[in-house]
Order: C-alpha cells, then structure tokens, then sequence
C-alpha cells in the first residue's frame, strides 16, 4: 500500500461539504433529497453532489461470476466493486450467516480494532466526548451495520445505502473541520485518510471473521467467503475507499496480506485508545448480558471477550488496550460447542444455511 495513501482523504465528499458551506440549507437540501430519492430527482444539482451520487449510483459492472476463483480475469474492469446484483438483494449473507451472540462480539473485535489505531482515537478525540459519546457511537455504528447488511440495504436509496453515504460525509465533514483548525498534515496525514478507511474496512471483513474462524470455530463456507468481499468492495466504494487498494481483495487470504502491511505500520494503542476500548468493553458485556436465553452476567462475558480479544488482535496489542489477562483454559461457554456443530452442518448443506440465514436477518430486523 503506498505511503502517499496517508495523504488523501475522500476527494469526491471533501467537495461535497465544501460546496454544502457555500449553498447553505438549500444545498443541504439536495445533497439529502438526492440520497434518498436518486440523482434524477435533482433538476438542477450542484456539480459536487452530482458527481458524488453518480459515483454512489454507478451500479456493479464486469462482476466477477458466481464460484469464480480468487483473482478472476476481467472484475473491476472498470473500477467498481464486483458486487452481483444478487448480491444486493441478498445482503452480506456472510455476516448473516454468524448466529447470535457471536454477531455482537464480532462487531465489539471489529470496533476494537478500529480502536487501536492511534491515528483513528486521535480525529475521535479532537471531535470532544471521548468517552461520553461512545454508547452513542457504538450504537448508531452498530445500526449502520445491520442497515448495511440486511437484503437490499445498499440498493439506491434504501436504509443501508443511505446510512453508509451519511457515514461518508460526515467522515468529510470531521476531515474538513480539522484541517480548518490546523491539524499537522504534514506529521500526521490527512484526518480519516485512506489508511484509516482501508483499516477500518478490513476492521468488518478479515478482523471479525478471521477471529470466528480462529478463536471461536465459526467459519464460512468458500461461497459465502467470495460473497463477503464482492459485498464490502461495494460498501468500500459507497464509504470513499480507493478502489485500487480493495479492488483485488476476493477472500480472507488476500484481505490478510493487507492487514499485515497495515499492522507492520501501525502505531501501538495510546491513551485515547484505551479509553475507547474500555467504553465499548462496557457497552458490549452490557448488550450481551441482557440477553435472557444465554445466562450469563455482563462480568463474565467480559472474561470471554477479553480472552477472545486477545486470541484475535494478540497479546501486545491487548496489553497497550488495557485488556486484563484471563486465567488459562477454556474461555467459550458451552453453548459455544453446539453453536459451532450447528453451523458447521449448515455448511455442509445449503438448505439448514438458508433457514439460519433467515432466521438472523428476523432478528436483525428486530434489532434495527
């Protein structure tokens, strides 16, 4: 990954937000009317918002087939994302694929690990209440996600599509408030680069399921493995990432190759870092705790999502965290074992798959 990456943000929203405070509430007007209801009900846009949601709207083109091997000749031929247009109407069937509890403590790693980079804790804490705000965050990062996730949410105009370009801008927004008040550029890069986009995108792809996978023993078949990455370079389009640090990435391994250059890189975890991993540590545990069926209080789910923390972001990274080292043996409570035989089963036979499948996307729905 180049090194100049540092020095880019997300051009198209930066232009956004610079013409939104030139038009005032009028332009703020369009730029959400064109969200919700399309570019063609726009009669006279501004040029910022009409190149920001012709690159929103540009619909998947050179798709990669179905079952198509990892680097498949002729995919993002024209720098979009691969996404089928099944895909869209499906959702991210790998992340509906992860069964409850294990979709929250997926999210809580994600989060952590987005956390961990100080660049990233730093842009959170120059935009005030650290700490304070971070249910708050959590909360509506959380619901992004479901949106983002569920089938259709990222056709033109639905909850997810519009949510994921609300996240855009208001990144552009934070970049462009922090670059008035004087942020050290040439130190430390541009606020929310590229590198912080391309982490936090790895953060909800390879992070989560590699730790399922490893840590928990809940993986995913090849199919929905391809599935995943055609479905966040999508999102990665929709947030602003660049397409040529993504547009190669077709499975975990590939994904794994840019987490290390990102993680060779990396700064260790300071002190903002830690306050925000502590405030999602509560409001995980917390979440988790409240959910009848599982038994178990909100101060042993913190044993298990430090020690699953731990296995998955390793013990330097957990240490500069603030993580508490758990006593050794085995961390996972016993529904886990069912938990994993299940859905190993459904692996093996696509009609149990899809029947989990839908049963997720119901209670997600509910969650939303």
């Amino acid at each position: 990954m180049e090194r100049g990456f540092l020095f880019v943000g997300d051009p198209l929203a930066d232009a956004v937000i610079a013409e939104a405070e030139q038009l005032g509430a009028g332009g703020r007007r369009l730029l959400e009317q064109g969200l919700t209801d399309g570019l063609a009900s726009l009669q006279a846009p501004p040029p910022a918002v009409k190149a920001l949601l012709q690159q929103l709207e540009a619909q998947p083109d050179g798709a990669e087939p179905e079952g198509a091997g990892s680097h498949s000749a002729g995919s993002d031929s024209a720098g979009l994302s691969s996404a089928l247009p099944s895909d869209l109407a499906d959702g991210d069937r790998a992340t509906q694929a992860i069964p409850p509890p294990w979709d929250v403590v997926a999210f809580a790693v994600s989060m952590m690990y987005v956390y961990a980079s100080p660049p990233i804790a730093r842009v959170l804490a120059y935009t005030g209440r650290l700490t304070a705000d971070a249910p708050r965050r959590l909360s509506e990062t959380g619901a992004w996600r479901s949106r983002a996730v569920l089938p259709g949410g990222l056709l033109p105009g639905a909850p997810g599509y519009v949510a994921t370009a609300r996240v855009r801008l208001m990144h552009a927004r934070v970049r462009a408030m922090a670059l008035r008040d004087g942020w050290d550029t040439e130190r430390r890069g541009s606020p929310i680069n590229q590198v912080d986009l391309a982490r936090t995108w790895l953060a909800f792809t390879i992070v989560p399921f590699g730790c399922l996978s490893e840590v928990i023993g809940i993986g995913l078949s090849d199919a929905e493995e391809r599935q995943l990455y055609r479905y966040w370079r999508h999102i990665g389009r929709l947030l602003g990432v660049d397409d040529a640090i993504i547009a190669d990435i077709r499975e975990h391994a590939d994904a794994a190759e840019l987490l290390a250059v990102l993680d060779k890189t990396a700064e260790l975890p300071g002190d903002y870092s830690r306050e925000l991993t502590a405030a999602l540590f509560d409001y995980a545990t917390e979440g988790l705790a409240r959910i009848p069926e599982l038994g178990m209080s909100s101060s042993a789910w913190r044993s298990v999502l430090g020690a699953i923390t731990r296995a998955s972001l390793g013990d330097q990274v957990s240490d500069a965290l603030g993580i508490s080292r758990t006593a050794p043996g085995d961390f996972l409570p016993p529904f886990t074992r069912a938990q994993v035989a299940a859905r190993n089963a459904q692996i093996a036979d696509p009609d149990e798959a899809e029947k989990a499948r839908q049963r997720h996307i119901a209670i997600r729905r509910q969650r939303v």
